[in-house]
């Protein structure tokens, strides 16, 4: 991992983050992501504090992690079901809540981001908890598709500051693309590595660039989709089938865009076209455009309608 410096910041040892066993992790956002990432650090004994804006929202979120946990107790422990429930208790005992990040950020090993995909308002954050996170804290962004240098640039930890690409549903996938920038040290990025499979995820090592690996093959591909029909050279439902039948995918690209969210979709590829204005896999699809403008934004959108929660 030629990529990464081994220099630390001065005035901080390698020694004390080399030493820093992760055990309490906070997570900023109560969302899907959030959520998810929340249950999983806690159903594997790490003790977690979910951080938003206010009760409500925390309340509502830590309702749903009890939905989803009763899912994976209904298969996992089928035939047990006071153990099933011995499991619930102990990893919601793992979970506490605050709407007071610096506060919180106090007694944290590892602080992981899940908020809006807004660079500014994630550098605002963090510049905020840099002033208060211990030195041997690590601070990590979810982000999917903002440079994570960028959001780092706002702290005085560069070199123990990367990228904790999470996938939706957490608790189902397996993947974790753990990112380091120029300034990231190794000991932070092995730290980062290390937690990834304490959850029982399999990372992978991706370097800072637009959308890392998955995003950074996947959004063009649903893009070009989008495109080909766009030329006439196919209907949605043959670009769809043809992908899942010929391609081995579970989805296909339009199903799969209409699940992501179209405005989500289309964010990520303005976020892009405008760091690469001449890169043609990040050019713009006016029928992308045109059904993000009529509020038409696929599965996401009528999944929040329909329950009413945060994604």
């Amino acid at each position: 991992m030629a990529f990464f410096t081994h220099q630390v910041c001065r005035g901080f040892s390698s020694s004390a983050v080399r030493n820093v066993v992760i055990k309490h992790v906070t997570v900023i956002g109560g969302g899907q992501m959030g959520a998810g990432i929340a249950q999983v650090a806690a159903s594997t004994g790490h003790s977690v504090t979910l951080v938003d804006t206010n009760d409500d929202i925390l309340k509502k979120t830590v309702k749903g992690i009890e939905g989803s946990l009763k899912r994976v107790v209904k298969k996992k422990y089928a035939d047990k079901p006071e153990a099933g429930e011995e499991f619930i208790q102990k990893v919601l005992k793992n979970v506490s809540t605050s709407t007071d990040a610096v506060s919180v950020v106090q007694g944290s090993d590892l602080v992981i981001e899940a908020i809006v995909e807004n660079l500014k308002i994630k550098q605002d954050l963090f510049s905020q908890l840099d002033k208060a996170a211990p030195a041997h804290t690590i601070f990590a962004s979810n982000t999917s598709s903002l440079p994570i240098s960028d959001i780092a640039s706002s702290t005085n930890r560069l070199d123990r500051f990367g990228g904790l690409h999470f996938f939706n549903p957490v608790p189902m996938m397996k993947l974790v693309e753990v990112i380091g920038t120029s300034a990231t040290s190794q000991e932070t990025f092995d730290s980062l590595l290390n937690f990834s499979k304490t959850l029982g995820k399999t990372p992978v090592s991706c370097k800072d660039t637009p959308g890392f690996i998955v995003n950074r093959l996947l959004v063009p591909y649903l893009l070009e989709s989008i495109r080909l029909h766009e030329r006439g050279h196919g209907s949605k439902e043959d670009i769809d089938i043809a992908m899942k039948l010929g391609a081995g995918y579970p989805m296909g690209p339009f199903e799969l865009a209409d699940y992501v969210g179209l405005d989500t979709t289309k964010f990520i590829i303005d976020g892009w076209s405008q760091m690469e204005p001449n890169n043609p896999l990040f050019a713009q699809s006016p029928m992308l455009n045109k059904l993000v403008e009529e509020g038409k934004l696929g599965k996401k959108y009528r999944r929040r309608i329909l329950q009413v929660q945060v994604i």
